[in-house]
């Protein structure tokens, strides 16, 4: 794949380390690698996002998970979160929607959930992880219509970690969902597709159906495997 496609994928990775026993060190190499290749943003563990945005200082977003994995905490609960990492220097927050809810069908708590959250974020990048594969179609649907009606500025295919649930895709991408998602999303809010992308050609696969960012913890990786090197 030539160097420019490459770098069409590399700067639209969310690049990621969310581990349980993620360690500074571990974080700190990736913000260095983060910096230096000059990709979208860096997603780490909320307790960490002070020491990182303090190392950054501004050379690469850092971005906090909201709710993170399950969704299953208040909105109150989302809301602190938010406006905590806001103070400690995260400038992007993805957040898991209670899915309980969206089974439940209670579609109003859901869109008051993510414009509560979107209040706390303000100006800043808010994504609302779906779980795609633990939805149906018409849950799908539904939700870009309530994350559009929200205000969010992002719909994202799921957070990779729930993986386990009975019929559940593992948590990746799939071109259905992406496309679906173009289809039903209002004006202005965009896609991110997380999981699932083992080459560079099924990063791209997403890149041209739309998606603007790419989470990955290995992408960029890979990326640098294919010799893709950041300028100097």
């Amino acid at each position: 794949m030539e160097k420019e496609k490459i770098a069409a994928i590399v700067k639209r990775i969310d690049h990621t380390i969310l581990a349980p026993v993620t360690t500074w060190a571990e974080i700190k190499a990736l913000l260095d690698e983060a910096i230096a290749y000059q990709v979208a943003s860096v997603a780490l563990p909320m307790s960490y996002i002070k020491d990182a945005a303090d190392y950054a200082q501004g050379r690469v977003v850092v971005q906090c998970p909201i709710g993170y994995p399950a969704g299953y905490t208040t909105t109150a609960v989302k809301v602190f979160e938010i406006e905590d990492a806001k103070r400690n220097g995260a400038t992007e927050f993805d957040m898991v929607i209670n899915l309980g809810w969206v089974k439940d069908k209670r579609w109003q708590d859901l869109e008051n959930e993510i414009r509560a959250c979107k209040a706390a974020a303000g100006d800043l990048i808010l994504k609302v992880i779906v779980e795609a594969g633990l939805l149906t179609e018409e849950e799908k649907v539904k939700m870009c219509e309530i994350i559009t009606t929200a205000g969010a500025d992002f719909i994202k295919t799921a957070t990779g970690y729930n993986t386990t649930w009975e019929g559940y895709n593992k948590g990746v991408a799939t071109v259905e969902d992406v496309e679906l998602f173009k289809r039903h999303l209002g004006p202005g809010v965009r896609i991110k597709a997380a999981g699932g992308m083992y080459t560079l050609e099924d990063a791209y696969k997403f890149v041209a159906l739309g998606a603007e960012r790419l989470g990955s913890k290995a992408l960029l990786g890979i990326a640098r495997e294919e010799g893709f090197q950041p300028e100097t």
